[in-house]
């Protein structure tokens, strides 16, 4: 008997295998671009770590999240649980594609909500304020992150090609700051004065300007989303200028907004879990010591896989099927 969860990131979709007892079987991940061209299948790679037969529940994030806010089964889930494919993100098709392979295995699944405007679960003042908070994995990660330190009172950064920080209070997510609102990640990052005035004047899209706003508008960097966080850290390593600021600024910002979710906690924070490849990072930087220089030992950090989204939708899985009604607030509907 065996779960899986899937995590429907930026650069890639990963998945984690989970045995009954919670054990770890694999992690793995196939890239956007790969699942697109038709180099790499899903379908296939699931097929040589496990017999399909083992597969009790399969928790599957997609998206934005934005038309579902219940855990629910996958068949019962109309357009993929989204509103509309445009909007925030590239779009690549890899991921399409995964869950079109995913459907035809005809494996027992469910899907993971996104937070936003219609999440009953979240705080009445976090669903007036934003229209959107977070996509399902940030949901996922945050269990993980619940599984790995059993803390109640908690932030949950999670950096790579954007930044999400997640608030849980008393066990439950309390809200969110999404990536087009807060702090910067390697790519995606909020859009300022001078993006609004190049949407204003038809020079670039909304879409597009918030597919450059993170760390690589500072350090001039362009291209395909994995290249340019490559890029980044390369020129870092050889000690680029503008690669340095990119970074500093990208960890002043996350600190700018773990701060500002702390305010709003009406408990005490027990610490804050980082996740993400870049939350999660030691090399070629230790985000974890370059955070805590703006923190100054006033947390415990926790440093979780960059694979938390796959991993905490895998234990999902399991406890949805034997039985949980509830994850970190939202309801489970099946």
């Amino acid at each position: 008997m065996v779960f899986i969860g899937m995590d429907h990131g930026t650069t890639g979709i990963s998945f984690c295998i989970i045995s009954d007892d919670g054990d770890i079987v694999d992690v793995f991940k196939i890239g956007r671009e790969e699942s697109k061209k038709g180099l790499v299948s899903a379908s296939e790679e699931l097929k040589k770590r496990v017999n399909l037969d083992d597969v009790k529940l399969m928790a599957i994030t997609y998206a934005m999240g934005d038309g579902i806010s219940q855990i629910l089964p996958t068949d019962k889930v109309k357009d993929r649980g989204i509103l509309s494919i445009n909007g925030a993100g590239k779009v690549t098709g890899g991921g399409t594609s995964v869950f079109d392979e995913l459907e035809e295995l005809n494996l027992p699944s469910v899907m993971i909500p996104g937070l936003h405007k219609d999440s009953t679960s979240l705080d009445r003042l976090f669903r007036a304020a934003y229209s959107h908070q977070a996509s399902p994995e940030k949901v996922s990660i945050s269990y993980n992150a619940v599984k790995e330190t059993g803390w109640s009172n908690f932030i949950v950064a999670d950096i790579s090609s954007n930044s999400v920080d997640i608030l849980i209070e008393d066990g439950k997510i309390k809200g969110a700051i999404d990536a087009c609102l807060g702090a910067m990640g390697i790519v995606h990052g909020p859009l300022d004065l001078e993006m609004i005035r190049d949407i204003d004047e038809n020079n670039a899209s909304a879409n597009d300007c918030f597919s450059h706003a993170g760390a690589i508008k500072i350090a001039e960097i362009d291209g395909k989303v994995a290249n340019m966080k490559n890029q980044l850290l390369e020129n870092y390593v050889a000690g680029d200028e503008k690669a340095k600021l990119a970074i500093d600024t990208l960890v002043m910002t996350v600190a700018m907004e773990i701060a500002g979710l702390d305010v709003v906690c009406e408990n005490d924070i027990e610490g804050i879990v980082l996740t993400g490849s870049i939350g999660s990072a030691t090399t070629p930087f230790d985000f974890k010591d370059e955070i805590n220089k703006y923190f100054k030992n006033k947390y415990t950090l926790k440093v979780i896989s960059k694979e938390s989204g796959a991993i905490g939708a895998a234990q999902i899985a399991m406890d949805v099927y034997k039985g949980r009604k509830e994850i970190l607030g939202i309801e489970v509907n099946i």
